[in-house]
């Protein structure tokens, strides 16, 4: 009971990998490796860590060693995530009221549902226990999800938010494991945006958000929002040429009207 059996891992379109950012329980660590291997994940990267795992952490992962043994330790945002496609940050903490400016959430379901025909690495980012991910953190992400738990106690453990992220990912993105239990593909694959692409997009809507005329305090929000429009539509690098021109052009007609 509890062993690995040898069987193929679970093939999906896009790459899911799981990102802790300085978290400060090293038996987290071991028991979100073991969700990683309970769903067949297997990439785990950490920020801002020493990469030496405890006798704690690996007693946790159980038989997750292997993804322990292959994770990769990065000590700043930008090297952590330059091979994403597309980086999802997650919070529990919310905005009240009717005007929301800036936690528009995923659910974890729609997670799977939006990128079950993408491909692409897709990064999930997980904050320190107890604080989470600072402003500036999910700033630098192109979408966000939270977990709807009851609002007297919202925040949930570590571990427990990861197994449910992968969770979902499992069951709403069907794995094909081998030939027997592959599924036709019916629709045409698309890939997540290029890094760069992506890049390209969140300078050009700082630029138009600086031509734009807003107050030094609007500035940054009207960036975030135009980038995350844009990005929450998950174009494909042909579509985000195209908006990169738009874009250049309406960036240019403003600064010239000025």
């Amino acid at each position: 009971m509890g062993n690995n059996s040898d069987i193929p891992h679970p093939q999906w379109n896009c790459e899911l990998v799981i990102v802790l950012g300085e978290p400060q329980i090293e038996g987290n660590i071991g028991a979100v490796a073991r969700c990683l291997r309970n769903f067949g994940l297997h990439e785990l990267r950490i920020l801002r860590h020493d990469g030496n795992f405890s006798d704690e952490t690996r007693n946790r992962a159980k038989h997750a060693q292997s993804v322990l043994d292959d994770c990769t330790i990065h000590q700043d945002w930008d090297s952590c995530f330059d091979d994403i496609s597309l980086v999802i940050g997650t919070s529990g903490k919310r905005e009240l009221g009717d005007k929301v400016l800036f936690r528009h959430f995923l659910l974890p379901a729609e997670l799977g549902e939006r990128l079950s025909d993408a491909e692409g690495k897709v990064a999930v980012v997980f904050g320190p226990e107890g604080m989470g991910l600072t402003q500036d953190e999910l700033r630098a992400c192109d979408l966000m999800l939270t977990i709807p738990t009851w609002e007297g106690y919202p925040i949930l453990n570590l571990s427990h938010t990861v197994a449910i992220v992968c969770y979902e990912w499992f069951q709403t993105i069907l794995p094909r494991v081998g030939n027997d239990r592959a599924l036709p593909k019916t629709v045409h694959t698309e890939r997540l945006l290029d890094p760069e692409l992506k890049r390209e997009i969140r300078r050009r809507a700082e630029e138009i958000a600086q031509a734009s005329g807003k107050r030094d305090d609007q500035i940054q929000s009207t960036a975030d929002t135009l980038s995350r429009v844009i990005l929450r539509g998950m174009p494909t690098d042909d579509e985000a040429h195209r908006l990169l021109g738009i874009l250049d052009a309406a960036s240019k007609s403003m600064q010239d009207s000025e």
